[in-house]
């Protein structure tokens, strides 16, 4: 009897993994630690040139800068 052999795995041999090229490219690392990938939205801070992701800034400017976020009342 043959061996037999998963139909992935024989494609897999033949062509290798399809995903690692499909992969976005690492650019850096933000102020927190943050990965952050070619395309991705990013905030340049002048003053020491930090880059922080968009979706951090809330958080830089209150931890960092030490803006205070309120509601007008």
């Amino acid at each position: 009897m043959a061996d037999l052999e998963h139909p992935i795995v024989t494609e897999v041999n033949k062509t290798g993994y399809a995903n690692l090229v499909a992969q976005p490219e690492h650019f850096g690392t933000d102020y927190f630690g943050n990965e952050v990938l070619i395309g991705d939205s990013v905030v340049l801070d002048p003053s020491n040139g930090e880059m922080v992701l968009e979706d951090s800034l809330e958080d830089y400017l209150i931890e960092v800068k030490g803006f205070q976020f309120k509601t007008a009342d």
